[in-house]
């Protein structure tokens, strides 16, 4: 109630008070268990799309659980991608059921420029939080984070 604009607020592994270890232990076993299994990883948008608080909306149900089927049936197994040029993902390009452009997250903003200014924000607020642990991190995972393109 009267939120005006959400915060951004950062947890390391989004459960710090529950956290025995430090984030890279965390990070190295996650990194090893994909590689051990061959697993896939995915990041799923569940929330905000289509431009900043109060002009966007949240994400339709339907389209997230065409993502989620999508993923359990291995439908981008064979689908062009894109890298994020900040996180360093791929991108598929497309999804049954779900519009293209909700794919591209900047692709949902009428405002491309404010949707730059946005993320460029959300890159420094992810760096400035990690510097609290970089000194202790793998060099490998320092590497992967995000870059301000």
């Amino acid at each position: 109630m009267g939120v005006t604009e959400p915060q951004a607020t950062f947890s390391a592994c989004f459960g710090a008070a529950f956290m025995m270890w430090h984030p890279n232990k965390y990070a190295e076993l996650l990194a090893d268990k994909i590689k051990k299994h061959s697993a896939k990883a995915w990041l799923v948008n569940t929330g905000w799309t289509g431009g900043a608080y109060g002009v966007g909306s949240r994400i339709k149900l339907k389209y997230t659980r065409a993502i989620i089927d999508a993923i359990h049936n291995n439908g981008f197994d064979n689908v062009e991608t894109v890298i994020d040029p900040d996180f360093g993902f791929e991108i598929p390009l497309s999804c049954p059921g779900v519009p293209s452009d909700i794919l591209i997250p900047k692709n949902t903003w009428e405002n491309k420029e404010k949707y730059d200014e946005v993320k460029e924000k959300l890159v420094k607020l992810f760096q400035d939080n990690f510097k609290a642990f970089e000194a202790s991190v793998n060099a490998e995972i320092v590497k992967a984070g995000p870059k301000n393109s």
